[in-house]
């Protein structure tokens, strides 16, 4: 079976690395995002799928509009039975719609969290369960047929860092099965839909005297890859890598020190980045900076 991989992101390069190893179904070209400017120095950057189909050796193209005449080419001239989509961060538009079966990985019980960041809002929400959907491509935003889906369970303690490799490993089985089986998809129902939003700055950032409960859920969502924040008195944002919501909160509102340990509200902070220092446990940045006590 001929298929084309279009993806971007580490979630989609760890389902490539899958198919890749499947002799059945591995593709004979990928098709991710050009390379982009990243970090401080504003170097170059190839997506992580560019990466991972490199060291696979399969031939890679990185159009900026892969729905150009010149993209959809060099996708029908490997002719593929399936184009395999998943987390490629861009929409897919016709003639790509009608040309191929585009079959796409979405981290979600759909038709639940339908958009850019399934896994994220997932969490931040407070879901008890999440999963993967295997469906096909249509001009509507995730709304496509379901070909299979399958379930996974988000512990109090998951991080996305922990969830995502579990729902990888899902994803790719399920992929893989549909690719062997070809079975009818199923038409989604419209009922129970929500949107994941892609994740922006106002997000990221934690209110300290908000419900920290949600606070801790967002600091999950968000770690490691794109990472929770705090804004400080002086208008520095402080980032937060772990958190817990603790029985015993001392008084006081905001970013405070107790016992030598940190508070942000009812949220303790376990683990921090200040601005542009390396990660460091609360104790050890209550010990080096000062932070109103209580």
């Amino acid at each position: 079976m001929t298929t084309v991989y279009l993806g971007t992101s580490e979630f989609a390069a760890a389902v490539l690395d899958r198919l890749a190893g499947s002799e059945a179904h591995r593709p004979s070209l990928v098709v991710t995002r050009p390379d982009r400017p990243k970090g401080r120095g504003r170097t170059l950057q190839s997506p992580p799928v560019a990466e991972t189909a490199r060291a696979l050796g399969i031939p890679v193209a990185q159009p900026e509009d892969v729905n150009a005449p010149d993209a959809v080419a060099q996708i029908a001239a490997e002719q593929p039975d399936a184009v395999i989509v998943c987390a490629f961060g861009a929409l897919l538009k016709e003639p790509l719609l009608s040309d191929f079966e585009l079959v796409n990985v979405h981290p979600s019980l759909l038709p639940r969290w339908r958009g850019a960041a399934p896994v994220e809002r997932a969490m931040m929400a407070g879901d008890e369960r999440t999963g993967v959907a295997i469906m096909r491509v249509t001009a509507g935003l995730d709304s496509g047929p379901v070909y299979a889906v399958g379930e996974e369970p988000i512990a109090p303690d998951d991080t996305y860092g922990t969830l995502a490799p579990r729902l990888e490993e899902l994803g790719s089985d399920l992929l893989l099965d549909v690719l062997t089986r070809r079975p009818a998809p199923v038409e989604q129902t419209e009922e129970g839909v929500t949107y994941a939003e892609k994740i922006t700055a106002e997000d990221r950032t934690i209110d300290p005297d908000a419900d920290p409960v949600a606070a801790e859920r967002t600091v999950r969502a968000l770690s490691p890859h794109i990472g929770a924040r705090l804004p400080l008195a002086d208008g520095a944002m402080l980032g937060v890598l772990a958190a817990r919501v603790p029985d015993d909160v001392p008084a006081g509102t905001g970013v405070r020190a107790h016992e030598g340990r940190l508070f942000a509200g009812g949220l303790e902070l376990l683990e921090i980045q200040p601005p542009g220092k390396r990660p460091m446990d609360a104790a050890s940045y209550v010990r080096g900076h000062q932070v109103p006590t209580v």
